[in-house]
This record gives C-alpha cells, sequence and structure tokens, in this order.
C-alpha cells in the first residue's frame, strides 16, 4: 500500500456514504437506514441499503456491498488508487505517498507531465511539419476524419534522430526522464536519439486520461510496423487498455467492448460508429486487461484473426478469462476471415454488416467444446480430462453448471452428478460456497463476537485486555483477536475497520458479517459482545485445565495455575 493508512482512515472518516451516493443514486430514508434500486444491476423493487452509522453499503439482489471506496471503484469502474485520488479531489485533499514504496511519485510526476507535452508536440507536429501533407494523404487514404484524428490524439513524429530531444537540448535532466520515459534511446555508443521516427503517433492513455505511453505506426516501408513504448515507471502494457479512456468519453455504461489487437484497428472502427473498441497493446490479453475490460460492461467480445495463430490467441485469452468471470459476466468469440483485421474487414462491409458479424460471435462454452474436440479428436478422456480442470477453477456456479451439463451431453454420460462422479470433479470453488453460505440466528459466540465487533467498532474502546484468547485453539480466533487490537487503539467505524482486511482471504467474510442480521436488539449489543466474550475466555479455561490435568509432571508455576483454574471453574 503506498498511500498511508492513516490517510485512507481520514478519507472514510470525512466522506458521507449516504452523501456520496445519493449524488449518484437518490436514495429514499427507510428506517435508520437509505435504500434505492441497485446501480450495479437491475431490478424493480428497491434492494439497495445504505448505513450512515457503518458507512456500508449493501444490495441484497446481487450482493454488491462495500465502502465509499468501494462504491467509487465500482460506479465510476476505477482500480482503488484511482478511487483514493477521485475522493480525495472531491474533499480537495493531496494524496500522500509513502517514501521509498511506490515509484509513482516525484519522477513519476514529471513523466506524465512530459508524455503530455510530447503529444501535444507530435499534433503540431501533423498541423504544421513540412512533410504533414504525406502524413494527411495517409490519414485521408485511411479513411480516418479530422474529428476522430483530434479524439484519439493522433500526432506525428518527424523523420530525424533528434527532433523531440532537441525541444529540451538545453535541459538535459529532462533529457534524462524523457529516457526513463522511453521516448530516447541510448546506444552501446552513448548516443541517444529519438526512439519514434516518422511515424503515426498514437498516445496511449491511463484510466484517468494521462498520456503514459505511445505506440508508432511506420510510414513507408520501415520495420518494424508497429513500435511501441517500453515498460516505464508509468506504463504497464500487461495493465493497460488502448482506447479505454476513449470509450469512456463516449459510452459511461457500455452495453459491449470489443477487444481487438491493434491500436489502428481501435481508431478505424471508431471513425466507421463502432466506437466501443479497445485493444491490447500487441500482448495476449492478460488477467488485469480482463478486469477492467469486465468491470467496464457485462458483454466482451474478443476478436481475432481466423488463422491458427489468432485462435491460439483466443485460447490463451478464454484461459485466462475463466476464473475471473461472475455471474452476469458474458466473453464470446469472433473470428474474422484470414488476411483480414477489424480495420480492413469493416471498411468493405460497412458498420452494419461489421456488427452483424459481432453479433454472432461463439459464445464462451461454444469455443471451448470446439477447441478440445478439435485438438482431442475421438480421445473423449483426454477432453474430459482437459475441460475438467478448466471447469473446476470457475467460480461462477452458473457458469460451471452450463459447462458441466455440455460436458456431460458430449461424453454421452447419464447425468452431471454421475459424470462429476466419475470424474472425480472438485471445485476449487467449495470453500468460498461454504464461506458464503447464509447467515442464520447467532451463530456461535465467536462469530457473533466478530460480527458484533464488525457493526460496532466502539465496542473495543477502552475494553479491558483479554489476553487469553491469544491463547485459545480455535478456528477463528486470531480474527477477533486482530480486531480488538484495531479497535482499541483507535476509534473507527465500521467502513474504516474493514479497510484495513481489503484484499485478504478475510475481507470477503467480514463484509457479510457486517450485514449479518443477528438479532440482537440495539440497546443490547455491549452485553452480548461482553457475554460472548466471556464464554470464549471460559473456553480458554476449559482448555488449559484439559492440557494441564493431562500432563504428569507439573512444575510449580503450573500447579497454581491449575489451582487458579479449578476455583474460577466452581465460580457461577
Amino acid at each position: 500500500m503506498a498511500i498511508p493508512r492513516d490517510f485512507i482512515n481520514e478519507l472514510i472518516a470525512r466522506t458521507d456514504i449516504v452523501d456520496l451516493i445519493d449524488r449518484k443514486v437518490p436514495l429514499k430514508k427507510a428506517g435508520k437506514n437509505y435504500a434505492a434500486c441497485c446501480p450495479f444491476h437491475s431490478e424493480k423493487s428497491p434492494s439497495f441499503t445504505v448505513s450512515r452509522e457503518k458507512q456500508f453499503y449493501h444490495c441484497f439482489g446481487c450482493g454488491a456491498h462495500g465502502n465509499a471506496i468501494d462504491f467509487v471503484m465500482e460506479y465510476e469502474r476505477l482500480e482503488f488508487l484511482d478511487a483514493i485520488a477521485e475522493l480525495a479531489g472531491q474533499l480537495g485533499l493531496e494524496v500522500p505517498r509513502e517514501s521509498g514504496r511506490r515509484p509513482d511519485e516525484g519522477i513519476s510526476r514529471d513523466l506524465y507531465q512530459l508524455m503530455e507535452d510530447a503529444g501535444r508536440y507530435f499534433q503540431k507536429q501533423l498541423r504544421s511539419h513540412p512533410q504533414k501533407q504525406q502524413v494527411q494523404d495517409y490519414l485521408q487514404q485511411r479513411g480516418l476524419s479530422a474529428e476522430v484524428v483530434e479524439r484519439f490524439g493522433i500526432g506525428y513524429a518527424p523523420d530525424g534522430w533528434d527532433n523531440l530531444m532537441g525541444q529540451y537540448a538545453q535541459q538535459p535532466q529532462l533529457q534524462e526522464k524523457l529516457l526513463t520515459a522511453g521516448m530516447l534511446i541510448n546506444n552501446e555508443q552513448g548516443r541517444r536519439y529519438d526512439r519514434f521516427r516518422h511515424r503515426l503517433m498514437f498516445p496511449i492513455r491511463d484510466r484517468r486520461g494521462r498520456v503514459i505511453a505511445f505506440g508508432g505506426r511506420v510510414l513507408g516501408d520501415g520495420t518494424p510496423k508497429y513500435l511501441n513504448s517500453p515498460e516505464t515507471p508509468i506504463f504497464h502494457k500487461g495493465s493497460e487498455l488502448y482506447g479505454l479512456y476513449e470509450l469512456r468519453q463516449q459510452h459511461r455504461d457500455p452495453e459491449r467492448i470489443l477487444i481487438v489487437e491493434g491500436y489502428m484497428d481501435v481508431v478505424a472502427l471508431a471513425q466507421f460508429g463502432v466506437d466501443y473498441a479497445v485493444a491490447s497493446l500487441g500482448t495476449s490479453t492478460t488477467a488485469e486487461q480482463f478486469q477492467l475490460l469486465l468491470r467496464s460492461a457485462k458483454d466482451v467480445v474478443c476478436c481475432y484473426d481466423g488463422d491458427n495463430a489468432g485462435r491460439e490467441a483466443a485460447w490463451r485469452a478464454l484461459e485466462t478469462a475463466l476464473p475471473m468471470l461472475k455471474p452476469g459476466d458474458n466473453v464470446r468469440f469472433m473470428f474474422l476471415p484470414q488476411g483480414e483485421d477489424p480495420d480492413s474487414m469493416v471498411r468493405q462491409t460497412g458498420k452494419d454488416a461489421f456488427e452483424s458479424l459481432i453479433g454472432q460471435a461463439q459464445p464462451l462454452e461454444v469455443f471451448l467444446f470446439d477447441t478440445l474436440t478439435a485438438r482431442n479428436g475421438s480421445d473423449k478422456a483426454a477432453l474430459a480430462k482437459q475441460a475438467i480442470a478448466l471447469i473446476e477453477g470457475i467460480q461462477d456456479s452458473v457458469l460451471q453448471n452450463i459447462l458441466l451439463e455440455n460436458l456431460t451431453y458430449r461424453l454421452r454420460m447419464g447425468n452431471v452428478e454421475e459424470m462429476k462422479r466419475r470424474l472425480g470433479f472438485q471445485p476449487k470453488t467449495v470453500v468460498q460456497t461454504q464461506q458464503q453460505q447464509t447467515l442464520k440466528g447467532r451463530g456461535t459466540p465467536l462469530r457473533l463476537a466478530i460480527a458484533l465487533l464488525v457493526q460496532h467498532p466502539r465496542l473495543g474502546v477502552n475494553l479491558m485486555p483479554q489476553p487469553a484468547l491469544a491463547f485459545l485453539k480455535m478456528a477463528g480466533v486470531e480474527l477477533l483477536v486482530n480486531l480488538l487490537e484495531l479497535t482499541q487503539k483507535q476509534t473507527l467505524n465500521s467502513a474504516q475497520l474493514l479497510e484495513y482486511f481489503r484484499d485478504t482471504e478475510e475481507y470477503p467474510i467480514l463484509s457479510k458479517l457486517a450485514q449479518w442480521e443477528h438479532q440482537v436488539a440495539d440497546e443490547n449489543v455491549q452485553q452480548e459482545f461482553k457475554t460472548a466474550l466471556v464464554w470464549l475466555n471460559n473456553q480458554y479455561i476449559e482448555q488449559r485445565y484439559q492440557e494441564l490435568s493431562l500432563k504428569q509432571h507439573l512444575t510449580r508455576e503450573e500447579k497454581l495455575q491449575l489451582k487458579k483454574l479449578i476455583a474460577a471453574m466452581k465460580r457461577p
């Protein structure tokens, strides 16, 4: 975590989640909470509730829940650090960074500015360079309008070795930063020169619209045909998608996203009105990129060439996507005729015909089993083994069942349960499913103590130390000990307390306990919490008594402790 914990706590404390959400989703008072129709799924009657006391929201329909940071992440489709920056901006705060924890500080701030300046320089060259006519003729030949060129910030890197570098001839320190940003190259002889020369330039923007890299398309017969910026402190190509920022400027909630391979494809499709395409920057689609895609739209169509290389790339994308699909997500696969790409195809067919091809894209399950069948032929045992290995890792139980039924049909087995038994099917989601079972009644005293503390962190303030709990051998007690330590040190609300556990394995169960209807009246919360702690301490007394009573030789201290334990157990 590059942002100090104290700042995150302050941010949550100063953000009223009711006011934050009400600006996006009008809320109505419902008892001590507020309610609305959920912004994250379609519904006719409100099941989305917001608690001012806990600074937490929860939807009983789709299960969406979290604090102010979670809401901004989901509603605005931002990553964690970007959501922090968004909330801080609303409060007029500057986000601090912990020293030495993240390269995105100090020099990186200069890199963003330099990359923005480079983008403006390339755009200026497109308008005023002596060779501008050649470049503009090329753009006209590709059918790109001035409006699309401006929307994507397309520019021109002139031929020559030091055009961009020359802009900083008297500023060697900025040349060093341009080198860090990947805009300059140092060769083995120590000569420094521009990376991009005589190329059409496509700025690559992050989700906040900042220029972080460039892609260059050569003009003429030079090689390589396409050239991307290298990895830098502000650009990690596996975590970014070309055109995603521009897409969101056109569609806040796109129904569909088309992912293609090149930035020219994205721009050409936008020119023809297919303005919901992004590109993976020449790499196989990564898990981070799929998370971005699925957070942005529920229908993701992966577009590839129809040759063997295209189908292999599609298969790698399928393997990456499967474990992260959630209910409602839809990933499909579209293959173009050999020798065609989205750019050439949309020019031939036009928007309507091209979108018709998108509509005919293969559902994930069809592509999966067609590919496995083509690879294994009549070897059903090999097909079953490969299919089961993929299906076991799927988190979405609905999709998992669809694929199991499909596999059962293809293997000509009687039913799904028989097939699962014969093939030894063991889903990796069993533990998660058990954790997510509906919580009813009060559960165990330990679960009740954790739930009460999460919902009312003030219970831990000024609480007497509970040293025995650290020695109690009971599953889950370590979590209670951690919660007590956090709440004894400082005054927190539920949202702040949960934030400490973000990205940990305890977070899902704590989030559920934050909304658990434990049937304890508000006026009885403190007494019920103390009763649960007494029960847990008594469990330790019995545990320790058993340990000492079974021991053959006791030390003097242990004999004294055993005597005290027996006395404690006799007290009513």
